[in-house]
């Protein structure tokens, strides 16, 4: 019976150990653990081995055993403490009751403050703590009532768990508010506007067309402008000029008043969203008009392209041949006023050179009248003429009458004769120059008449070729002028359409949504940073 309170001592360590507070140094031995188990049974080693199987008593009280109501928990644990104590358990039943027959608690959980604080034992060492034997019975006629006192643990698991439900609760919360606020601003207003373009919206039909706007060749150009008189860039101006033009109210209202714009949207069976009302104003038809008249202009290949749409395609397509025909009409009054200020600029220059020299031919026709000579150069010259004349036959007749007066007894009568004819011609010669004198002196002289004559007569010339220059002018600019004349070819004709081009269901319906949803973001992150502003 000495060994007793060595092997309590031993079984408290060992139960320590097996809980995993203990040291495990402390253990006995595990020879010394077989005789303590071996005295107390008052078997042997041997005897322990041959006994392994249970018997009839044993059958018993693992029926007892199992009648407790043990979980697998507890009976896993027993096992294992049982394997660690070397006790062979055919079962985990039989673990239990093998423990219980060496004094051993398998469900105790040991602390630490048991291994430091000495346990109350009696006189003999023995162990006088009271021990509760796990698990315990309970009383039929008991009241299995949970006890209302938890432990730290349980209360720290039962709070985490409160809080993990109320924020799961929290979060489905959010997260159907936020399913209700998309339901409501994105997905209703995206199933209205699907629904409007699906069942409602009138079908809008539209004629395309293309055309180019032209320049007449300019080979005699020069400068920047011969280099890009044959490429697009050269009517780049004047189709941004007809595109802009096409997209002017002073357009919508001479289509209006030709073909009735604005009839042809304010119809009963047209759709309210698209109806214009009977009394809409210019504005609000011009409105109309820019949504259904699309017009482009390409720079690079220098073409206009233009869709014009209504609710019915063959008005669609008359629409399209008027615009065209503004269009032409426009593009040639372009350079008109440019082409009709240089011609008349040319054709003033010709008729005032037609005056002057108009002008020119009375004054010398007037000067010609003064003297009543045509020519009054001719006079002098005849003058001149017969002054030669006059001084040659004088001087035959001195060379004459030298020689008569050199013979010794010259005729008397041919040397008076002589002297007559040289009186005559010297007479002559005398008037002749007298008359010259009178002709080139004073100003109503003949040589004064000749001078001015000669000065009309250059004026006259002089303005026969600014005459000749004014006219060349007017050609030139006259060319000039339809070089400068800007043509329109259709190059796609409009064609009524056989199906609608408006609406488009599906990516309208797509386009519709992407808008709510942007409006519905810019919206939420607005709110989210005022509201964090707003608590900062």
């Amino acid at each position: 019976m000495t060994t007793k309170p060595k092997a309590n001592k031993y079984r408290n360590r060992r139960n320590a150990a097996d809980t995993g507070q203990g040291n495990p140094d402390d253990l006995p031995p595990p020879d010394l653990a077989e005789a303590a188990a071996n005295h107390r049974d008052g078997t042997t080693g041997e005897a322990a081995g041959e006994d392994a199987a249970p018997s009839l008593s044993d059958e018993a009280e693992i029926e007892a055993i199992k009648a407790e109501g043990l979980t697998g928990r507890q009976l896993r644990m027993a096992r294992r403490v049982a394997q660690k104590h070397n006790l062979q358990a055919a079962s985990d039943l039989d673990a239990v009751r093998l423990l219980r027959q060496n004094g051993i608690d398998p469900f105790k959980r040991s602390n630490m403050l048991e291994l430091v604080v000495p346990q109350a034992e009696d006189a003999e060492g023995n162990d006088t703590a009271p021990r509760v034997q796990l698990p315990q019975t309970v009383p039929g006629d008991a009241p299995s009532l949970p006890s209302v006192e938890l432990s730290p643990a349980e209360r720290r698991e039962h709070e985490i768990g409160k809080i993990q439900r109320d924020m799961m609760r929290r979060r489905r919360r959010k997260l159907l508010y936020l399913m209700g606020r998309l339901s409501f601003f994105v997905l209703l207003p995206t199933l209205l506007a699907g629904l409007y373009y699906f069942h409602y919206a009138t079908p809008i039909y539209s004629s395309k067309s293309e055309f180019l706007i032209l320049k007449a060749d300019n080979s005699g150009g020069s400068g920047l402008g011969g280099l890009l008189s044959g490429t697009q860039f050269a009517t780049t101006q004047d189709s941004i000029a007809v595109q802009s033009y096409l997209q002017s109210k002073d357009a919508m209202l001479r289509l209006d008043r030709d073909v009735g714009f604005k009839d042809q949207f304010n119809q009963d069976w047209i759709d309210p969203i698209q109806r214009l009302s009977p009394d809409a104003t210019n504005e609000e038809a011009y409105k109309t008009y820019k949504k259904y008249v699309k017009i482009g202009y390409d720079p690079t290949e220098g073409v206009v392209r233009m869709e014009v749409s209504s609710p019915d395609p063959l008005v669609s397509t008359e629409f399209s041949t008027r615009l065209i025909s503004y269009a032409e009409a426009r593009v040639n009054s372009l350079s008109q006023q440019k082409r009709g200020d240089q011609m008349k600029d040319a054709i003033d220059g010709f008729e005032a050179a037609q005056e002057e020299r108009r002008k020119a031919q009375e004054a010398l026709v007037e000067l010609q009248q003064q003297g009543a000579l045509l020519d009054p150069e001719g006079v002098i010259a005849s003058l001149r003429g017969q002054i030669n004349n006059v001084e040659v036959q004088l001087q035959e007749k001195q060379l004459q009458l030298a020689a008569l007066m050199d013979n010794a007894r010259p005729n008397q009568a041919k040397v008076e004769g002589t002297n007559g004819d040289i009186r005559r011609l010297e007479n002559l010669l005398a008037s002749l120059n007298a008359r010259m004198i009178d002709a080139s002196k004073g100003e109503n002289s003949l040589a004064q008449l000749s001078v001015n004559i000669q000065m009309a007569q250059a004026d006259l010339a002089a303005r026969d070729m600014m005459l000749q220059s004014a006219l060349q002018q007017v050609e030139q600019t006259r060319m000039e002028a339809n070089r400068q004349v800007r043509y329109l070819t259709v190059s796609v004709e409009p064609v009524p359409s056989e199906s609608p081009s408006y609406p488009s269901g599906f990516e309208n319906t797509l386009l519709a949504f992407l808008i709510f949803s942007g409006i519905y973001l810019m919206v939420s992150l607005t709110a989210s940073i005022l509201r964090e502003q707003v608590a900062s």
